[in-house]
């Protein structure tokens, strides 16, 4: 019976074992190795590290992971999860089990993008689901927010932050704007598309247009995705957690979740979806944890 078992080897899970390792808990740290920043070519907006690969970020944690005996790393999936009495079991893909007293689910969303020609070619590298993380970027070029429905607004208004050269592309979709919200897209420059889209494309390394189904074309250097639902991990639905609409876990305090001794931290749960943001909650799940623990030891 070990302490921790933690899933998924991102920014949340890499923290959560780090601080637990300090704590002298001991740990599994299980990861599949399929990050869902794999496509992006840098991390942004982590501090010292601005702009770091993300494989290099990965691997100075678990470098970092080393001097902790206590934390023992493998490259594995962990393919189902359930309740083992006062703790948790978890089956790996080789077919072995592990129990741990408590489980922390670092396992991320998992988002496709768009079934349009060219939007899976660019797909981390001119296609985005974060302007905080890519906009900059981007700066001052133009810029496409490819989104509908009654948060389109306020997405296309966001992307002025970047630049003043904004298209908010519905794609064909209802956008329920009403006049007085094309007005006010309209004083700050962010020009309305309705058309269809039947392809983006690119001079090798960056979007240049998409081409609109009905003739056509809208230049743009990068395309913002819209907050959509995503998928989460079939280990999270198995566990009974609590879901959004969107697909995400509305932990509690400190990544806390509904399932006793279960926590979620990273991209899962509820918190705006930044690296820095999900190291930071894999930190407050693992003081939780250790928390308990002493709690339960020192009875």
């Amino acid at each position: 019976m070990r302490d921790v078992i933690i899933v998924g080897g991102g920014p949340a899970g890499l923290n959560a074992a780090l601080i637990l390792g300090r704590c002298r808990r001991n740990v599994l740290l299980c990861d599949k190795g399929e990050p869902r920043n794999a496509v992006t070519p840098r991390t942004w907006g982590v501090f010292t590290r601005d702009g770091t690969p993300p494989f290099e970020l990965r691997a100075a944690a678990q470098a970092d992971l080393d001097r902790y005996p206590t934390v023992e790393r493998r490259d594995i999936a962990v393919v189902s999860a359930r309740r083992d009495g006062d703790g948790f079991a978890v089956r790996l893909s080789d077919g072995t089990s592990e129990r741990a007293r408590r489980l922390i689910l670092a396992t991320g969303l998992h988002q496709e993008p768009p079934e349009i020609a060219g939007f899976a070619e660019h797909w981390g590298t001119g296609v985005h689901s974060c302007p905080y993380c890519d906009g900059y970027e981007a700066r001052d070029e133009p810029l496409v927010a490819y989104a509908h429905g009654p948060a389109a607004k306020g997405f296309a208004l966001e992307l002025t932050a970047w630049s003043r050269d904004v298209t908010l592309c519905t794609d064909g979709n209802p956008t329920d704007l009403s006049d007085a919200d094309c007005d006010r897209l309209a004083r700050h420059g962010v020009r309305i598309v309705t058309d269809r889209v039947r392809r983006l494309h690119g001079d090798g390394t960056r979007p240049t247009h998409l081409e609109l189904a009905e003739g056509g074309t809208l230049p743009c250097r990068a395309v913002f995705l819209m907050p959509a639902a995503c998928q989460p991990s079939d280990l999270i639905r198995e566990l009974g957690c609590d879901l959004t609409p969107k697909g995400i876990v509305p932990t509690r305090d400190y990544e806390k979740t509904n399932v006793p001794g279960l926590f979620v931290a990273g991209d899962a749960s509820r918190r705006v979806q930044f690296a820095v943001v999900a190291a930071a909650e894999g930190a407050m799940a693992a003081f939780a944890v250790n928390t308990e623990l002493l709690s339960e030891d020192t009875r």
